[in-house]
């Protein structure tokens, strides 16, 4: 089993695009499990059409200990299986633990194990990697390969150099390496040759640049993967030339993350700070 982390700045388009991405894995044959790391509990929506997917920190504080993997796990697109760690009551408590304790929970259950004849186990995980609960995948080793969703945006890439930081922590202790950026565009001028540079000084590689198109909205208004909700649409093919370029990856680097000034340097070299 492959174990995928999705990072990336906050609202950068992460659940979207994993989301997606799964869609056009499962197409390929694979068998996707999709763990959401994040409070809202909404990594799973467009595969489940909407359906509202109980988190397993509100089963568990509902039903205590005694919880069953059908409890937490339902089925969405193409047989991906859909579980969504939830938060903590408002006000109370850290979201990060969330993950840490779901991660936990559904390897108790054996949601990892053979049997379940799973490909990969995908995490869409919240955020920066600034709190030791959202870096839970990188720092034991849940994740073997990172993923970071990125646009031309000056803080997107401030994002994505900071969880290259962490990853490069990590790397030594839980094997966790980088498999590259995904451009999630927001038509910033030059982009993809920016987010190429920059992957290269990272020691990486753009895996894949995936333009800006408004029928990813209406999909996401419909309840959809843009697979499911238009399936011959130019934007449904770069979602699945993405998965399939995952599905081959094979670099797998420890990444050298930037000093400020490098990343400022890029960053105006392409216009962001005029």
């Amino acid at each position: 089993m492959r174990k995928v982390a999705i990072y990336g700045k906050g609202g950068i388009g992460k659940s979207t695009t994993t989301q997606n991405t799964v869609a056009g894995l499962v197409e390929l044959g694979k068998k996707v499990m999709v763990v959401g790391c994040d409070p809202k509990a909404d990594s799973t929506r467009l595969l489940l059409g909407g359906l509202a997917q109980k988190s397993v920190l509100d089963t568990m504080r509902e039903e205590g200990e005694d919880v069953e993997l059908e409890d937490v796990m339902k089925t969405g697109f193409g047989g991906a299986l859909c579980v969504e760690s939830g938060g903590p009551e408002p006000g109370v408590g850290c979201a990060g633990r969330g993950i840490i304790t779901s991660i936990n929970l559904l390897e108790s259950l054996g949601a990892y194990e053979d049997r379940q004849e799973v490909d990969y186990a995908f995490y869409d995980v919240l955020g920066d990697v600034v709190c030791g609960g959202f870096a839970m995948p990188i720092r034991e080793g849940k994740a073997q390969e990172i993923y970071i969703v990125v646009s031309g945006e000056m803080m997107a890439m401030y994002a994505a150099n900071n969880i290259c930081k962490g990853i490069k922590k990590f790397a030594e202790q839980g094997g966790v390496r980088l498999g590259g950026l995904i451009c999630n565009s927001r038509k910033v001028d030059r982009e993809e040759e920016l987010i190429e540079n920059f992957a290269k000084r990272l020691g990486t590689q753009m895996i894949y640049f995936v333009p800006r198109d408004n029928i990813v909205q209406k999909a996401e208004i419909n309840k959809k993967t843009v697979i499911d909700y238009a399936p011959d649409a130019e934007q449904a093919q770069h979602y699945r030339n993405l998965a399939k370029a995952i599905d081959e990856n094979d670099m797998f680097v420890i990444p050298d993350p930037l000093e400020i000034d490098e990343l400022e340097s890029i960053l105006m070299e392409y216009g962001l700070f005029d």
